[in-house]
């Protein structure tokens, strides 16, 4: 680093700069705003960044090298020299049959991991034919009500040559169940079965409210994932802990990761208070990070993340393993910054997002399509998102270098002050008993809300530019080819529901579940009752209902 006397020189040297050549006195054009800051506005830009900003840094303590500790230039020492990122592109249609169709077609597109997207019902516990699935079947992804479904969406698709991604908590392990139950019909180890489950129902009490049960069944069943996977599917992750959907209900880039990073400690204790061992089931957690506009607040976001999980698995919880204290993630691309105008222009804005991902060591990838404002993505506009992906990985040169983003002043500077911010949100969530009870006290909700409506309040008011928003906006009638699910589509799944319901032997069905209601009732693991009970053809919704009827449904605010 610099020497002190070269740091005091460097910062009279820039006062005089500031002074006789930058201050708007003298240039022609002074600046556009009185005060820059990054996307989010939690962090001030500065004009300029020299070795002062960094002075403290200690290069061998706080940045080191890939795959050592702290992991601030990624967990693995080849990063994108060695293994390019899984390309995962987020699909899940109507019906099983089309995101079978989907799957095909993008694994022969070059995809190189499949990311399974489930519909409002599934999410929910509920089957096709409740009448809370009315009108919501098959909307945002494809409806699995049983077995069969999921023997749909994978035919033909061997599960030792995929890794497969399931964006699904509440319940997760009823899918994680199923894939698994499609992993031993196909003959493939448990052992060999490679993927991610969401899993992460702290982020639906906090931004989505995709939830069924209170906070401590809920912690029961991760852990019991944790437990089963690390026993019966080590290679598959056990919880994906995801900040993206923290980062969509408008929180800041630090918010992002403090609340995403609290939540994992939540996960680690509760896993720690079942008996666990932290490096038996550590290693096998992962996180979901969104990734937005401003590529260096993004790629300081990555980084500062993974330094500080390293810090908190070694210095709280004692880990030794180095891959307890590896944070490995996967990105989507900022749905939230998508907009209906203009929609050609969300091409841009997912291609800068993506190159921020990727400079930032992403390990998969989701790029949305550009119509993913308006609906499910259309097979073009998805393939285009995907050669996105490739054009990165192959022409762009951002993957041939590990870190490139290393050493600059500025990316360092915001780095670091990232990490303050972030660990001075987990101070201030650690004063209030934790993210379970700041969750359940509505505190943290109130945070993120606060900057969503700051940031609402800046669109509107025009001071926060959204190109074809509020600024250089055009008369348009747009055509644009939209995928649609109908009411007819509806009839069918729940048609094919009922056909499972007829030919499935109902003692069957009915041992399992009795099995797993007193598996509930008692302290043994639920998976294995889960999983003979989806191999008897048991629903989601029949499942899920045994479990409300033992721990009840979340109400927040009681």
């Amino acid at each position: 680093m610099f020497d002190p006397e070269d740091l005091d020189a460097i910062r009279e040297a820039k006062a005089e700069w500031e002074a006789e050549t930058h201050g708007p006195t003298v240039d022609r054009f002074g600046e556009r705003k009185e005060t820059f800051t990054t996307d989010t506005g939690g962090q001030e830009v500065d004009p300029l960044y020299t070795p002062a900003d960094v002075a403290d840094l200690d290069y061998r303590e706080d940045v080191g090298f890939p795959g050592e500790k702290p992991y601030t230039r990624g967990v693995y020492s080849t990063m994108h020299r060695g293994r390019l990122w899984t390309m995962r592109q987020y699909a899940g249609m109507g019906t099983a049959a089309e995101t079978n169709e989907r799957f095909n077609y993008l694994l022969d597109q070059g995809q190189t991991g499949l990311s399974m997207a489930f519909d409002l019902p599934t999410q929910m516990g509920y089957d096709s034919d409740a009448a809370m699935a009315a009108g919501e079947v098959g909307k945002s992804g494809v409806a699995i009500d049983s077995l069969r479904d999921m023997e749909t969406v994978f035919d033909g698709i061997p599960l030792d040559e995929v890794s497969t991604s399931m964006t699904i908590n509440a319940p997760a392990a009823v899918l994680l169940a199923m894939y698994v139950a499609i992993g031993d019909r196909q003959g493939v180890p448990r052992s060999e079965l490679r993927g991610t489950i969401q899993n992460d129902i702290m982020k639906e009490y906090i931004a989505r409210n995709l939830y069924i049960y209170p906070p401590e069944p809920s912690m029961r069943l991760i852990t019991d994932i944790f437990e089963f996977c690390a026993e019966e599917t080590p290679k598959f992750n056990t919880i994906s802990i995801s900040g993206y959907h923290i980062r969509e209900a408008g929180s800041t880039a630090a918010q992002e990761i403090a609340f995403t990073l609290g939540n994992g400690i939540e996960y680690v204790n509760a896993a720690l208070d079942a008996g666990l061992d932290v490096d038996e089931f550590a290693p096998q957690l992962s996180f979901f990070f969104n990734a937005h506009n401003n590529i260096f607040e993004e790629v300081a976001k990555f980084r500062a993340a993974r330094r500080m999980w390293a810090t908190i698995m070694e210095e709280r919880f004692g880990a030794e393993n180095p891959k307890s204290k590896q944070l490995k993630f996967h990105t989507q691309t900022g749905g939230s910054t998508l907009t209906a105008q203009q929609i050609d222009n969300n091409v841009v804005r997912v291609a800068y997002q993506a190159l921020a991902a990727v400079l930032g060591g992403t390990q998969s990838l989701h790029t949305n399509g550009k119509d993913e404002a308006l609906s499910l993505p259309t097979e073009k506009s998805v393939r285009t998102a995907l050669r996105t992906q490739q054009i990165l990985a192959h022409e762009s040169g951002a993957a041939d270098t590990i870190d490139p983003l290393a050493g600059s002043y500025y990316v360092e500077s915001l780095t670091d002050e990232l990490e303050r911010e972030a660990f001075d949100i987990l101070d201030e969530v650690g004063g209030r008993g934790g993210m379970l009870d700041a969750v359940k006290s509505q505190w943290v909700q109130g945070q993120i809300q606060d900057v969503a409506f700051d940031r609402q309040q800046e669109i509107e008011a025009g001071e926060r530019i959204i190109v074809g928003v509020n600024e250089y906006q055009v008369e348009e009638d747009p055509e644009v080819d939209l995928e649609e699910v109908t009411e007819e589509d509806e009839r069918r799944q729940i048609d094919r529901l009922e056909t499972v319901r007829a030919e499935r032997e109902d003692e069957a069905v009915d041992a399992a579940l009795a099995a797993l209601r007193e598996t509930a009732r008692g302290d043994d693991n639920l998976l294995p009752p889960i999983v003979d009970a989806v191999k008897a053809y048991a629903t989601v919704g029949e499942v899920s209902n045994v479990l409300r009827d033992e721990f009840g449904e979340y109400q927040p605010g009681r």
